[in-house]
C-alpha cells in the first residue's frame, strides 16, 4: 500500500456498490492496487474503497493514462479488445476478457461516422458486489476510444461463468496450469 494525498479533487468511484462521489483535495488516500491504468484506493475518512480511473491519475501523483487507442491499422475492433484488457476485478490480478468474463461486443455504426460499442459481460458470481464498479470501468475506457460516441456494458448470466472459461493467459497469471 502506498500512502498518498489527493493533489485535487477527483471523481471516483464507490466499491462495490459503484456509487460516483468527489473526492476532496488534500484526502490522505491508499492505493491498494493499480492495474489496467486504475488504481483502486482505501479512503480512510470514508471508511471504504474506491475506484480512481486513469484519466484522473494525476490526482495520486501518477502519470494519466491515455486509452489504447485503435491500433495502426485503426482497426476499431481490436482497440475495444485492447481496452477491455486494461479492466479488472480490484480483487484479481487478471483482467475482465482472460477471466472469461465478456461474452460478447458488437460495433455499430452511426450515421455521423462514430461507433456504439454494445458488450455483454458476467461476473465470476452473481452475488458479486464488483458488478457496477467493473462495468462502468469498462464503460468509461470504451468511451475514451477515439470515434466512439455510446458504450453500453451489459450484466448478463448466461451461461454461468465458470473457471473453464479463464483463457490460457489468465490461468498462468492465477497459478493454476
Amino acid at each position: 500500500m502506498e500512502r498518498v494525498e489527493l493533489t485535487r479533487q477527483c471523481e471516483a468511484i464507490e466499491i462495490p456498490a459503484g456509487n460516483k462521489i468527489t473526492l476532496e483535495k488534500g484526502l490522505e488516500v491508499f492505493i491498494t492496487q493499480s492495474l489496467g491504468g486504475t488504481y483502486t484506493i482505501q479512503v480512510p475518512a470514508y471508511g471504504g474503497l474506491y475506484r480512481i480511473s486513469g484519466k484522473d491519475a494525476d490526482a495520486l501523483g501518477k502519470e494519466v493514462q491515455e486509452a489504447a487507442g485503435a491500433s495502426a491499422s485503426g482497426d476499431l475492433e481490436a482497440a475495444v479488445w485492447e481496452q477491455l484488457k486494461t479492466c479488472y476485478d480490484p480483487e484479481i490480478p487478471v483482467n475482465i476478457v482472460d477471466l472469461g468474463l465478456v461474452y460478447g461486443m458488437e460495433i455499430t455504426p452511426e450515421a455521423d461516422g462514430t461507433s456504439r460499442i454494445d458488450v455483454k459481460m458476467t461476473l465470476t458470481a452473481q452475488g458479486c458486489g464488483m458488478g457496477a464498479s467493473i462495468a462502468h470501468d469498462a464503460q468509461q475506457k470504451l468511451m475514451m476510444l477515439p470515434g466512439v460516441s455510446e458504450a453500453n456494458v451489459e450484466l448478463v448470466w448466461d451461461p454461468p461463468w465458470n473457471p473453464q472459461m479463464i483463457s490460457p493467459e489468465g490461468r498462468e497469471r492465477l497459478g493454476l496450469d
